[in-house]
């Protein structure tokens, strides 16, 4: 009987799981995934509009770089490399909107380069 009790409340928890991690910004890919500085980027997933994600920067895991966001969707974000990126491999992360922002740095990389074909 305690199992079942258990099972059930755990069954009846899922629901309310996924719905608090609805409308939480995730990143799924970039395109292109290399490119240079000055360069624009799509990023695709769910949850990207405006009334979820503030901001959008490129990081290396100490330093942070705002990129210019050029068009936003609820599914895609089309932004714009800062134009002084050093070459290396970022991570892309979302600075969250609302009244509780919070940063997410999300899995997906994308590589700076200093020509079109040469990662650095």
């Amino acid at each position: 009987m305690k199992r079942s009790l258990i099972l059930i409340a755990a069954i009846l928890a899922v629901p309310l799981l996924l719905r608090a991690a609805e409308g939480v910004p995730m990143m799924t890919a970039v395109t292109p995934d290399t490119a240079r500085p000055g360069a624009v980027a799509t990023v695709t997933g769910e949850y990207l509009d405006k009334t979820h994600v503030a901001q959008v920067f490129l990081t290396d895991g100490t330093n942070d770089f705002k990129v210019e966001v050029v068009k936003q969707g609820a599914k895609e974000i089309v932004f714009k490399i800062p134009a002084n990126m050093k070459p290396g491999r970022f991570s892309l992360m979302v600075l969250t909107a609302g009244d509780d922002p919070k940063l997410i740095e999300e899995p997906v990389r994308l590589v700076v380069t200093t020509d079109a074909g040469t990662p650095s």
